[in-house]
């Protein structure tokens, strides 16, 4: 049986390993990106949902945000289905050759979906 501080030592000791995922903000660039397309693909629910989007031939990627946040929102999954036109304002990758964008803004319609409202 484990103890709380074999537990501890156990954590301290194993080696780091390398992330799955890119949550949060740090793997994108600083700069504010637009991108408008088509939606191909939708994967929604947590961590946060995932959109595939042909703008001009390019197949992208954008998170959006998880449910409760596209709620928020007032963004519904119905906005977010495939063949729907989507604008997508936020941080692309910093990695140029990545085509990932995180959404800060989904506009739908003409209408704008702020995500993160707080941030600029």
């Amino acid at each position: 049986m484990l103890t709380r501080r074999r537990v501890i030592v156990a954590l301290a000791v194993t080696p780091a390993l390398p992330a799955l995922a890119h949550h949060g903000w740090r793997w994108t660039d600083d700069g504010d990106f637009e991108l408008t397309g088509l939606i191909t693909a939708a994967q929604l629910g947590n961590p946060h949902g995932v959109l595939t989007i042909d703008a001009d031939g390019e197949i992208w990627t954008a998170e959006v945000g998880q449910p409760w946040r596209n709620a928020q929102a007032g963004l519904t999954d119905e906005m977010m289905a495939v063949g729907r036109e989507i604008t997508i304002r936020g941080q692309r990758s910093a990695d140029p050759e990545e085509l990932v964008v995180k959404a800060e803004r989904v506009i739908v319609n003409g209408t704008v979906h702020d995500l993160y409202p707080n941030r600029s």
